[in-house]
Order: C-alpha cells, then structure tokens, then sequence
C-alpha cells in the first residue's frame, strides 16, 4: 500500500482541486491473480467474473493471467470482445433476451448458462435459426444444506438457477434438442465465503451431485462449474481466506477419486480484484452533531456504494497531508470514534460508523483498502451529479517516475 500512499500524496500536492480518486495497483493485481491461477490443480481453470470490476484496464491486466472471462449481459461480452477477440465467455445470469443470445453466438461465447427451461427452449431455437449448435451449462439451484457465508444464492428461492427437483427434465430437454449440447453443470451456491475448508466441503458435494447424473443420463460432460463466491474479510484484512488451504484440500479432493467431468471451473471477482483497488477522498470537513463527530469527504456512496450495500463499517486509513491554503487553523479531531460521510443529501451516505481515529484533519485524506470490487460498479455515480473521482492505474514506472 505504501505506494499507492506515495502517489497519492505526490498527486494531492499537485491537484487544485480536493483529492478524489479510485486507484488500483496493476502489478498487485496481476501479482495476487497469476499466483492463484499457477496454484489450481491441473484439472482446474480460473475465469474471473468482470461483474467485480469490468473496466478495460482490470480486463487488460488480467487477460494474460486467466482462463477467460464470466459475464452477464451483452454488454459485458462487448467489454472483454474489447480487450481479446478470442478468449473464453462463460455467460450466465437469469434473464437473457433474445438479443443476449444471438449476440452471445455472434461474439463466439464458450459457455452459455442456461438458468430455466424456458430459457434452454429459447437458446435451442435461436441456435437454430443461425445453424449452429450451442455448448451450455444448466445452472442448478441445489437444495443444499451449504456452509454459512454472507450471501446464499442457492438453497432457497430466489431467481437464480433451475430448482434442483426440475434438473432431470431439464437434462432430457437438453439432450433431445438440436440446437444445444450439454457441456455440463453450473452451481454457485454462496457468495462471499471466508472458510477454505468449507469450500472445498462444497466442491465436494457437486462433484457428488454430478457424478449421479452422470451415472443416472449416461452424460459425456466437460465442466463443473464451481462459480465464485470466495470472499474477502472486510472486518479484519489480515484474516483473509486461505488459498493455500483451499488449493491443497482441493488436489487431494480432486486426487482421491475418478472425475465426472474433465474440468472444474472457478469464476472469481471480489477476491481476485478487491485488494488491489483503493478508494481515496479529501476530508473538506469535520464537525459535531448531536454528540457525534463526522468527517465529510469529498465523495461518498454515490462513487463507493459497497459499505452502504452491505452494511458495514469499510476499512480505511489516514493519510495526512500538509498541503493547507487557509488563513485559519486545520480543524482537527484527537483520539476518538469518528464517522466518515459523503457529500449526498441523505443520512444514508454513510461509509464507516464510529470507528476510533487517532487523528484527523480537514485536507487529510481517508483512503479506502480493498475496494477494488464492487466499488465503482455499483455506485449511483451520478446522483446529485457531483464530478465522477479520478480512476488511476498505479504501476512500477508511475512510482519511479
């Protein structure tokens, strides 16, 4: 981190305006992915889902490093069209139109994910119509039980997947229609899971699950798709999930037994991209109200929705400056709880809650660790139509220069 610090302040002293900037650190980036790419079993491919993070620079960065993209609309297959004419498209998400379809056989993406009946009858008949034959996935909603984690996408109802008690009918649908070819399964049951163990408990129970519709269909099959759902511990960063517990519990699952399938796909994003991206913002000022005391930056949830989405206090550190143009003294906070707001007209532009600072003045700068999924992408940004936050791409040479 100490270097994107550097560049901040080296930029802030420069700026005439107040500090506000995304900045990811490209060679962390590429760094941390290429190490957990070369790490997988031989029978393993890691595809990073750009829904994290899909700005050209990240899809770039990443290109050399991964197996290939997931995406999930057709203007995520344009993204990665940009960077790379020929890498590997998983496509999922409910909801496809026609459109999505035939431009998802236009752009020759790999994997299709089929999440309904409906959905699979559509795709057959548009494959159809453009004379090719289309290799899918059906994805499942398992009954389950799974490990805990922060966000269960299967298990339950929701709008994700075909319900597990439809899956030998969507099997036979698949195998009769012309249009198609069953390549395998897509399961992504949990998002944000912290436990390694646990993950490979569940990776488990999906080759369990494949393995008895392959028996059951006489299936010759290609993928497991795993999904993503590995996770990243906001609440404590040293304390991240562990890679190399899961990698080495997951060659011993992998090694202990006949695969139903030739391949196990991984589709990350959080995990890969999150450390590397920051999220820094001048403090324009600091005030008490009501017994509380609040740092107001110059941004906040419109360009940083992820504390407000999930609830939580995000983890950041101060960088203090000395670039001060005022007359009058820096007001300043000491050694207490402090909570750090944006600039919206709402209570809700809140990005940390009572979190105890050491010390704080108005020009500092509070720099936000680990956004560097779900950040940008999903934030509001043009709410109250403030300027959008610079986005640097921090490397080597930058430092140096």
């Amino acid at each position: 981190m100490s270097r994107v610090i550097e560049y901040i302040k080296r930029t802030q002293q420069s700026s005439a305006k107040p500090f506000c900037a995304y900045l990811y650190d490209l060679d962390h980036l590429r760094s941390h992915v290429a190490s957990k790419a070369e790490s997988l079993p031989a029978a393993c491919q890691l595809f990073y889902a750009i829904k994290a993070n899909s700005e050209p620079q990240i899809l770039r960065a990443l290109l050399p490093y991964v197996r290939g993209f997931e995406v999930a609309s057709l203007g995520e297959v344009d993204k990665v069209r940009a960077v790379s004419a020929d890498v590997p498209i998983l496509f999922g998400g409910p909801g496809k139109t026609n459109e999505e379809i035939e431009g998802a056989i236009r752009q020759r993406v790999s994997l299709i994910h089929v999440e309904s009946l409906n959905e699979l009858r559509r795709v057959d008949v548009l494959a159809r119509k453009h004379g090719v034959t289309v290799p899918i996935l059906l994805r499942v909603n398992l009954r389950g039980p799974f490990p805990s984690a922060t966000l269960a996408m299967a298990g339950r109802p929701t709008q994700f997947g075909i319900d597990e008690s439809l899956v030998p009918e969507a099997i036979r649908l698949a195998l009769a229609l012309e249009g198609v070819k069953l390549q395998g399964f897509h399961f992504h049951s949990l998002s944000n899971n912290l436990d390694a163990g646990k993950h490979v408990e569940l990776v488990a129970y999906y080759l369990q699950i494949v393995a008895k519709w392959q028996e059951l269909f006489d299936l010759d099959i290609s993928y497991l798709n795993a999904g993503g759902g590995i996770g990243v511990n906001y609440a404590d960063l040293q304390q991240q999930f562990d890679w190399p517990a899961f990698v080495q519990g997951l060659s011993a699952l992998l090694d202990s037994a006949a695969l139903p399938v030739r391949h196990v796909l991984f589709e990350c994003g959080r995990y890969l991209t999150a450390a590397s991206g920051y999220y820094a913002a001048e403090v324009l000022d600091i005030k008490q109200n009501h017994g509380k005391t609040y740092a107001i930056i110059r941004g906040g949830t419109h360009q940083f929705r992820l504390p407000s989405s999930w609830q939580h206090s995000h983890p950041f550190t101060v960088i203090p400056t000395e670039k001060w143009e005022y007359p009058y003294e820096r007001t300043r906070h000491e050694n207490g709880p402090l909570t750090v707001v944006g600039q919206l007209c709402t209570p809700k532009d809140v990005l940390a809650s009572d979190v105890f600072v050491p010390s704080l003045r108005v020009g500092d700068i509070i720099c936000f660790q680990y956004a560097g999924a779900y950040g940008w992408a999903i934030s509001h940004h043009d709410f109250l139509s403030h300027p959008h936050p610079d986005h640097i791409y921090v490397e080597q040479a930058d430092i140096l220069a």
